[in-house]
């Protein structure tokens, strides 16, 4: 697979100190893993923890699944020690939670740039603070980093505010982080949802997600995989008009023309761009599925 249109639909956390769900997510749909050492992992267990995860990571098979470890943030007494004990299994990233500027992604940076074997390791922010929004821009030109997750829950808390359907108080979060995100060609994932027997409540958010820009979601469970592969993959609705828009251009562009007319509606260079990715996607989640 072309890594540089890997489909990032869904992204599972899995807690690293549950030795059968690392087993388990080899076989799962989701097109990314993040092997959780921060919120889904007790105090008492994170040592234990973060060697399951570097075994894992050493000697399962997740296929072409991109694969990172979220460490505890700079500010715990966890992070150096997780650093240690994964660096040496080279992740595809490292997902930074509590960042709340560039000098956070800067200091990573220069640990991961210390060991030869995370040469290829990106850095993946969590955009979780009020301060992080802010700094959206800097943290997303900073060194190594190749993708954003909205931590939507720590952002209600640290705003005090309340959750709707809308996500009402999250607008200006997630525009700038998206914002950022788009402007430096990074990846963004859209915040988890909580409720993850609540089918209809999870597609609202898909729906939301895809709609604004986000590249897929971060998820809790693995029932919430299939319906948000569907909402993120381009649909055959979709992909036909790319391959009628193109068509149309080319013709167009062969009668010396600039400009097509496909259904009524102008066709220019933007739109032939915007098809030739959705193209790509769709290629890369059928390689993906193979």
């Amino acid at each position: 697979m072309d890594l540089s249109n890997r489909p990032y639909r869904s992204v599972l956390y899995i807690p690293g100190s549950k030795t059968r769900a690392l087993e388990k997510a080899q076989g799962l749909p989701t097109d990314g893993i993040i092997f959780d050492l921060e919120d889904a992992v007790a105090p008492d267990t994170k040592a234990e923890a973060r060697g399951f995860v570097a075994d894992a990571l050493r000697d399962l098979d997740y296929g072409s699944r991109a694969l990172m470890v979220r460490i505890n943030g700079f500010e715990t007494e966890w992070a150096m020690d997780d650093l240690a004990v994964i660096m040496a299994s080279a992740p595809d990233a490292i997902l930074l939670p509590k960042v709340y500027s560039a000098a956070d992604i800067e200091k990573l940076a220069a640990i991961l740039d210390e060991d030869a074997n995370c040469a290829h390791t990106k850095i993946w922010a969590m955009m979780e603070t009020p301060l992080a929004m802010l700094n959206a821009r800097e943290i997303a030109a900073a060194p190594r980093m190749a993708g954003m997750v909205l931590g939507s829950n720590d952002l209600i808390k640290d705003l005090g505010a309340q959750t709707d359907p809308a996500r009402t108080a999250l607008h200006t979060s997630i525009g700038l982080c998206l914002l950022a995100a788009k402007a430096y060609g990074l990846i963004c994932i859209d915040g988890v949802y909580n409720a993850f027997r609540d089918v209809e409540g999870l597609q609202v958010e898909l729906d939301h997600g895809r709609l604004l820009g986000f590249d897929g979601k971060s998820l809790l469970h693995p029932d919430q995989l299939a319906p948000t592969n569907t909402a993120y993959r381009p649909s055959d609705a979709e992909i036909e008009l790319a391959k009628r828009q193109m068509a149309a251009f080319e013709q167009a562009e062969s009668d010396g023309k600039g400009i097509a007319v496909l259904d009524g509606k102008i066709v220019e260079n933007l739109h032939i761009v915007t098809a030739q990715a959705l193209l790509a996607k769709a290629d890369a989640i059928a390689a993906s599925e193979t």
